[in-house]
């Protein structure tokens, strides 16, 4: 039996969470998955995994040859990209991890149109809205919407990005025009939870200074198109992402406000490990996405 096969079936477990969720995943009984894993296990000499009825876990032996067999795995599959790169083959499986916002909002087209374009790859696409650790978890690249930090990791920007202050026209009649971020004080607004300042909203003078305002408002959401939806119901000022704000003031439901008190030094970025050479998959999907956005702006 191929030892790759069975630490490829030890980390399928591991990713799924199971044996029956793994089987579903990769196409194989459970009964053969467990086979390879108890054969791995025997050629070790050492437990992977605590096994009861119900569920697993990881022993301390397990943990540790989960990290390294995951890296080894990624460079030997890294490997075959690249030899296929030279035939311009893109093929393969690539994990995105991408925030629920950006994937099911318009700009999600874009990995959708990805896998139209190439049939041989298997998108997984994980909504999340934390930063997950891209070579800890596994993932191939991450979509991030945020200020750049340094980091250990490569990041390509795809497009600006920008938060935009709005409300309904209705609201916006009935508590007059809003030119001041200090207004914001006395008006109702939506709190999106997933913001880093919660009800503290942060904006910037025309001289670069900062300025700070305490929203209250009665309704709290942990996400942009809650508070999108909010807004247009007139429950107060909302702060969202361009691309969602941008669809909603082309229908008129939505109207900016506080223009250039907002910095705009975001963006959205591919976000991918730093390694000796970067698989063919993840550079023709970096490479895509880019063009998209450049064709979208």
């Amino acid at each position: 039996m191929d030892t790759l096969t069975r630490i490829r079936a030890f980390i399928d477990v591991v990713e799924a969470e199971g044996f029956s969720a793994a089987a579903r995943k990769v196409g194989r009984s459970k009964a053969l998955l467990s086979k390879y894993v108890r054969e791995l296990e025997d050629d070790l000499g050492a437990l992977l995994l605590n096994r009861t009825t119900r569920q697993f876990s990881l022993t301390e032996a397990g943990h540790i040859y989960f990290r390294t067999a995951s890296d080894i795995l990624r460079e030997i599959d890294n490997l075959a990209d690249l030899v296929r790169e030279g035939s311009k083959d893109v093929r393969g499986r690539i994990k995105v991890s991408a925030p629920r916002t950006f994937a099911d909002a318009a700009v999600g087209q874009s990995l959708i149109d990805f896998a139209v374009a190439h049939p041989e790859v298997t998108l997984e696409i994980i909504s999340d809205d934390r930063f997950v650790d891209l070579v800890e978890e596994g993932y191939d690249v991450a979509i991030r919407i945020t200020r750049l930090e340094d980091s250990g990791l490569i990041a390509r920007k795809l497009a600006p990005f920008s938060l935009i202050p709005c409300a309904s026209p209705e609201f916006l009649e009935k508590h007059g025009p809003i030119t001041h971020p200090s207004q914001l004080a006395g008006i109702p607004g939506i709190i999106d939870t997933n913001g880093r300042f919660l009800n503290n909203w942060r904006f910037e003078n025309s001289d670069g200074s900062a300025l700070s305002v305490s929203v209250d408002g009665r309704l709290e959401v942990n996400s942009p198109l809650a508070a999108m939806r909010a807004a247009e119901a007139g429950l107060g000022v909302a702060v969202l992402p361009d691309f969602i704000f941008r669809e909603r003031q082309a229908k008129g439901t939505l109207t900016p406000i506080l223009d250039g008190y907002m910095s705009n030094d975001r963006g959205i970025y591919a976000i991918y490990p730093h390694r000796r050479y970067l698989p063919a998959k993840v550079r023709a999907f970096v490479d895509f996405l880019t063009q998209w956005f450049k064709n979208a702006a």
